[in-house]
């Protein structure tokens, strides 16, 4: 495996049939739904159809989804590039750490990895990520990534009650 996508501490990988019980639990995480684009569960079935159509290969998919590895090999989260833009040379960047898992670094890693592969495997010019404003573990998880916030989104964020602003945060490799 390529150095771009590990350290001591964390691995990042491709999703294996093997990771449907963990992916539906990430998945299904309701806490996880103001962030993402998704606000329903996911049955197996559905997670199943999606690790076997996923080719990982950014430029048929227009996105990779990563699982997060631990020293040990324990999943512990998941990177995804994704809106990747050939033409452009940009991609987003989402992280999402199983909540047991949180406060140790592997969102920091993984997005520090993701943004060394991005720069010298996939030549992208640039990465973004849109982060609730008052979601400040990930504020500063993108922060340490070295993303600096370029906008405010305004009302961005609905949560089924209020609604909260956001940060249009970017790195420019």
């Amino acid at each position: 495996m390529t150095d771009f996508l590990k350290t001591r501490h964390i691995k990042l990988r491709a999703i294996e049939p093997e990771d449907i019980d963990f992916l539906y639990t990430i998945e299904n995480d309701s806490d996880l739904w103001d962030v993402g684009v998704s606000n329903m569960p996911y049955s197996r079935f559905l997670l199943n159809k999606y690790i076997i159509s996923c080719t990982s290969d950014i430029y048929a998919d227009r996105q990779m989804r990563l699982v997060m590895e631990d020293g040990e090999g324990h999943p512990v989260g998941l990177l995804d590039l994704f809106n990747f833009e050939p033409q452009h040379l940009r991609a987003e960047v989402g992280v999402a750490v199983l909540r047991s898992e949180r406060n140790r670094g592997y969102g920091v890693q993984a997005v520090c990895l993701a943004v060394e592969y991005a720069r010298n495997v996939l030549h992208l010019h640039q990465l973004c990520a849109v982060v609730a404003k008052d979601n400040i573990p990930s504020m500063k998880i993108f922060q340490e990534g070295g993303f600096q916030e370029n906008a405010v989104l305004k009302d961005w964020i609905f949560d089924g009650k209020e609604y909260h602003h956001a940060a249009f945060m970017q790195i420019f490799l």
